[in-house]
Order: C-alpha cells, then sequence, then structure tokens
C-alpha cells in the first residue's frame, strides 16, 4: 500500500506548477504553522537532508517528511489534497488561491 496518494484535484495542481516552474518536490516538516503542511518547491531549490525520508511521489514528484514528523504519521497513509485559501507564504500554489493539504487514514493492521 502506498505510503501518500493525491486527490484528482492536487494531481491536476500539480500538474499546473510543473509546467510553470519544472520538477517539483514536496516537503513536510512538522511543527506549527507552515511546517504542518505540505510545502511545495521547485524540485533544485529545496535541499533534502538526512533528517528527510521519501514516501513516495505523487503526480511524478517526490514527496518526503522530516524523519520526527513521519514517527507520528509512519501507521498512516497521506493523502494529498486542495483546498480552497492561503497556504504557506513560501509553497508555489499560494498566488493560485488554494492550499495543499495533509488528509491521513490509519493503515489496516
Amino acid at each position: 500500500m502506498k505510503k501518500v496518494l493525491a486527490t484528482e484535484s492536487a494531481l491536476k495542481l500539480i500538474k499546473k506548477l510543473v509546467s510553470k516552474h519544472g520538477p517539483l518536490l514536496f516537503h513536510q516538516s512538522g511543527g506549527c504553522c507552515d511546517g504542518s503542511s505540505p510545502m511545495c518547491y521547485p524540485r533544485d531549490e529545496f535541499l533534502i537532508g538526512d533528517s528527510d525520508v521519501c514516501l513516495g511521489e505523487i503526480g511524478g514528484t517526490p514527496f518526503y517528511m522530516n524523519k520526527k514528523q513521519y514517527e507520528y504519521w509512519k501507521h498512516t497513509q497521506l493523502i494529498i489534497d486542495v483546498v480552497q485559501g492561503r497556504g504557506g507564504m513560501f509553497s508555489l500554489e499560494g498566488p493560485e488561491g488554494v492550499r495543499f493539504l495533509t488528509r491521513s487514514k490509519v493503515f489496516p493492521t
């Protein structure tokens, strides 16, 4: 079972953002404010480190999460969606008037 999926709305937005910005990546760091949301960046402008885990790809775009945050989410499947409103100020979808949102469901035991 995949650890991260995306809704059709999210996949459409990813495709639009790729056409504008080129290859992308997602990172969810944890913590408060912007860190608790999936952030979308140009792939060559965000450095992934040893403290990040790749959960898979959505729309051909890798999705990373901070290891400490992953410890809380490792028993869930993440579903990346899009909702109206402003998200993180550095995430690429901001000017589109929408934001990415992480929903989750617990993996069956």
